[in-house]
């Protein structure tokens, strides 16, 4: 058996997180933009809050081999 690759192992891992959403998605019944657009909004919240509640920042990226992104600069 072929081990899973690095991009898929990221992908299991933030289908993990998103078990709530997969489940709400699999009880639409009419698909339009504005379904799928909330959707996109709260897996990109979703995202957002579980960045903040990491123990260590940057832990996703780090534990699947990827580069973690330096801050960007505050705009004054």
């Amino acid at each position: 058996m072929q081990r899973p690759t690095r991009i898929e192992l990221l992908e299991l891992d933030i289908d993990l997180r998103l078990t709530d959403l997969w489940r709400e998605a699999a009880d639409v019944q009419e698909w339009s933009l504005e379904v799928v657009a909330a959707f996109m909004r709260a897996a990109y919240g979703k995202g957002y809050c579980d960045a903040f509640t990491e123990d260590s920042p940057g832990a996703l990226c780090h534990d699947h081999g990827y580069e973690i992104p330096g801050r960007r600069d505050r705009v004054a």
